[in-house]
């Protein structure tokens, strides 16, 4: 099997250095391209994070981010305990939406608005169509969401799978391939809120996040449509609003 490692590194035998508020999204890029142009194949194991942080001189965090938003992407699968492996190309569509391309605050509300009316419709058709496996599954994500709040763990991968695993319950695989390409953009907290909100706010910010998600899980389990919408519909919402508080109160004008 091809290895990261050795597609990675720049002709002159080092590593790239680069500013760490881009290094995330160049490390994406380049392993993106490097599935799309098949020097990673379908199967291929990705290195683990210290040979990553290794080779390109970047923190855990920085890995991990790359990492959530090649699933996302819908180009890589982590299995826990396992590893992370190249997903089969031809299950992509040509649907994208670039996180590099949303650059201002005006751009990241739209795609809150964006995933408001996408999510609140997944919802509730995951509430009447969600099958035993997929509860299980959504049960996973928030145990392990739960699990890494006050250790200052990866929240960002099991947020993200959540909402995915909401998709796949709607057994519509138009929802799984849009919610997919979202990539990086179903979390505005990783773009925005790191820098803006003080450590110690952000323990309780991601113990109100996880209650909203119960809420959203809970009304799904009990096969409830519209407590299912109702419930992400609130959840967004308040996304939005800490996402405009962050931002300083940025009006929304969106519709002009």
């Amino acid at each position: 099997m091809n290895s990261l490692s050795s597609v990675l590194v720049e002709p002159g035998g080092e590593a790239p250095r680069r500013r760490s508020r881009s290094l995330a999204h160049e490390l994406v890029e380049s392993v993106s391209d490097k599935i799309r142009s098949q020097i990673l194949r379908p199967g291929d194991k990705l290195p683990t994070e210290s040979e990553i942080m290794r080779e390109w001189g970047v923190s855990r965090t920085v890995v991990r981010e790359a990492i959530s938003r090649l699933q996302a992407a819908g180009l890589v699968d982590t299995h826990h305990g396992v590893g992370t492996f190249v997903l089969d190309a031809r299950a992509e569509t040509s649907f994208r939406l670039n996180p590099s391309d949303i650059v201002s605050a005006t751009d990241m509300l739209a795609v809150l608005e964006l995933r408001i009316g996408l999510e609140t419709e997944a919802a509730g058709l995951a509430a009447q169509r969600r099958t035993e496996e997929n509860l299980q599954k959504l049960r996973l994500c928030l145990d392990d969401f739960e699990s890494h709040i006050d250790n200052s763990g990866d929240t960002v991968t099991p947020d993200i799978q959540f909402h995915l695993e909401i998709a796949r319950s709607t057994g519509n695989r138009y929802f799984v391939d849009v919610m997919s390409h979202l990539g990086a953009t179903l979390l505005p907290r990783t773009r925005i809120n790191a820098a803006r909100l003080p450590l110690q706010d952000m323990v309780p910010y991601l113990h109100r996040v996880n209650q909203e998600h119960e809420q959203i899980f809970d009304a799904i389990a009990r096969a409830d449509p519209e407590g299912a919408r109702a419930a992400m519909r609130m959840h967004l919402g308040s996304g939005r609003e800490r996402q405009r508080r962050a931002l300083g109160a940025v009006p929304i004008a969106l519709e002009s």
